[in-house]
């Protein structure tokens, strides 16, 4: 594989967790440098750890992961933006709608990288593929990506006001549904 394929595939991979990346800015217009921060690493971890993890598994349960990778991203990314949009919906007065939390954000980079278990899956089928500056690249990537969308999103978050949270739920479900039709062939 040619560092520019390499280089693609890395975009296309950071694509969803930038896009969840602009959400969480939307929703947190007042994150700042720590959570910003932490935001791009933990999504370039995870988008970097899932395809080696997938490598080493290798083929051996690649039927698999394949046929479950977008089922489980569709129910994380529909649970977690579901629970957006109630809550923009039904706001309590008490609740803080702006808080990004660790928990939140680990699940939200796990959602994201299924679909990177696959493609590490897929490396394991070439013979003497160097895995570490694949995945490298890939969380590199993704933090640049991450760390960008959540700067774009905070700054259309104050534009949005109130609708960001709806705005942020609603996209996480269309990210769900978009990597599960892409699965089943239909996008």
């Amino acid at each position: 594989m040619h560092f520019t394929e390499l280089l693609l595939l890395s975009v296309g991979l950071g694509t969803d967790a930038c896009a969840v990346s602009m959400t969480n800015g939307m929703c947190g217009r007042r994150l700042r440098g720590g959570w910003i921060l932490a935001d791009g690493l933990v999504f370039g971890l995870m988008q970097g750890a899932m395809p080696l993890l997938g490598y080493l598994l290798g083929s051996m349960f690649s039927g698999v992961i394949c046929a479950f990778d977008h089922f489980i991203a569709l129910v994380l990314l529909c649970v977690i933006g579901g629970k957006q949009v109630f809550e923009a919906l039904h706001p309590d007065a008490d609740a803080q709608n702006e808080r990004l939390t660790v928990p939140l954000l680990l699940l939200q980079g796990i959602a994201t990288s299924i679909d990177a278990l696959a493609v590490g899956v897929s490396f394991s089928a070439f013979s003497g593929f160097r895995i570490l500056p694949a995945i490298s690249l890939i969380a590199a990537v993704t933090a640049v990506m991450s760390f960008s969308g959540v700067l774009i999103g905070r700054r259309f978050g104050a534009w949005l006001a109130g609708r960001a949270q709806l705005a942020g739920g609603l996209l996480l479900i269309a990210i769900g549904v978009r990597i599960f039709l892409s699965h089943l062939r239909i996008l």
